[in-house]
């Protein structure tokens, strides 16, 4: 039962961002350390992450806006540590 209701899951809510981080070698450092955070409610909220010319991209559907927003933005609070981190003690990153 549990199989034939996560088919009938309804994604109608997602949002996509990018940020640059001006070197692949950092928006990888980024991406390593925010890829072994999994969504907590699988079931509902998925994110999808790539790196691109120095971009992480990131996708986000939902099944509720609540869900979306609340995952969204527990995402960007640990990518923002992240991102100062990567600013205070790696090289090359410009502030």
């Amino acid at each position: 039962m549990a199989a034939a209701a996560a088919l009938d899951t309804q994604w109608d809510f997602s949002c996509d961002f990018e940020v640059d981080f001006g070197s692949e070698e950092n928006a990888s450092i980024i991406y390593a350390a925010l890829a072994v955070d999994k969504e907590l409610q699988p079931d509902k909220v998925k994110r999808l992450m790539s790196v691109s010319d120095g971009k992480l991209s990131v996708h986000f559907e939902a099944v509720e806006a609540r869900f979306l927003r609340a995952s969204f933005s527990a995402f960007v609070d640990v990518l923002t540590l992240s991102t100062k981190t990567v600013e205070e003690f790696g090289k090359g990153m410009a502030s």
